[in-house]
């Protein structure tokens, strides 16, 4: 088991998830440092990459790895697809090496975005993958490149797979449902994609976890009876919802709390009614039995999260 005083080292700064995790790890872990690195001094889609990965893990001398970086501009993905395999896919494939030579466990957040969405049954982690466009298939390579690491390098490595991540920073769904409700009379949203809208704080909080177990290498549930459950598993906020469902609840709720005076018409349209440059699935529905009886973890409740959301954004106004 690494030393109590080693670091989990964050890839990632400036997204939703690395804040989440920067936010929480003093509560959830205190006596356990937890590093962000970012540009400029880690550029994951730069020639230079795997030795400043190098460098870094030589000073660090980190317990273990959480990427949390990623391109996520899925519509822009189609026109920047080398930026996008390289972030998403090449640069795992560098970390998964990195970790897996210095023997140090990595934890990868992936997506929904894998599966083409077809069909209502919800997706489990071992079922075909079958990405709709550049950044799901930027996701799966990372994925694999990930796998061949496990497989031919012994790393310990455990793959995440969320949908519809909102935080309390950055840019995300539910802060363009407010903006807009405070510009329009009316919002169409799509009504037949449906999946599970899963908080930047709620993943953040698995993970975190997760963190002591898998150094220890032992199962979250049974002990040091079963080795920690390394591969892929699914974690999706709970009920499933459309985009439609999930703006409506957005703005009752932003109206309940005072984040909003008063909430435009919400009207249901379809995906063809709203092309974009990347497809997306239909159903994004994840069967995280795994995360659940493996990695002993509490599927999160959106809407819960979504007033915490909305609550710590209200905070934020009065502040300002």
């Amino acid at each position: 088991m690494a030393h109590a005083d080693a670091p989990v080292l964050v890839m990632g700064r400036q997204g939703q998830l690395a804040a989440a995790l920067h936010r929480l790890a003093p509560v959830v872990h205190p006596q356990r440092p937890l590093l962000l690195a970012s540009r400029p001094q880690l550029d994951l889609a730069a020639p230079g990459f795997p030795g400043q990965l190098a460098t870094l893990i030589q000073e660090v001398q980190p317990a273990l790895v959480i990427n949390a970086a990623a391109y996520t501009a899925v519509d822009r993905a189609e026109s920047e697809a080398e930026l996008a395999m390289a972030v998403n896919g090449h640069a795992v494939g560098v970390m998964a090496r990195a970790c897996a030579e210095c023997g140090i466990p990595l934890f990868h957040l992936s997506t929904d975005y894998v599966f083409d969405g077809t069909g209502q049954t919800p997706w489990a982690p071992g079922d075909p993958t079958a990405p709709l466009g550049v950044y799901g298939s930027s996701k799966w390579l990372g994925e694999q490149l990930l796998q061949e690491a496990m497989q031919e390098r012994g790393l310990r490595g455990l793959v995440l797979r969320v949908s519809w991540v909102f935080g309390q920073q950055g840019a995300n769904f539910v802060r363009t449902m407010l903006r807009l409700a405070a510009e329009r009379e009316e919002l169409k949203v799509v009504a037949d994609q449906v999946g599970g809208p899963t908080s930047a704080e709620s993943i953040a909080r698995a993970l975190l976890q997760l963190v002591e177990p898998a150094l220890a290498n032992r199962h979250p549930m049974h002990g040091e009876a079963e080795p920690f459950p390394w591969g892929t598993h699914h974690f999706q906020g709970q009920p499933v919802v459309s985009w439609h469902g999930f703006a409506a609840a957005i703005l009752r709720e932003a109206v309940a709390l005072s984040v909003l005076e008063r909430a435009p018409a919400v009207t249901a349209i379809s995906t063809a009614e709203f092309p974009t440059p990347a497809r997306r699935p239909a159903n994004s529905r994840l069967d995280c039995s795994s995360a659940q009886a493996d990695l002993g973890l509490e599927l999160p409740a959106w809407r819960e999260d979504l007033i915490e959301f909305l609550r710590a954004t209200a905070q934020s106004s009065e502040q300002a």
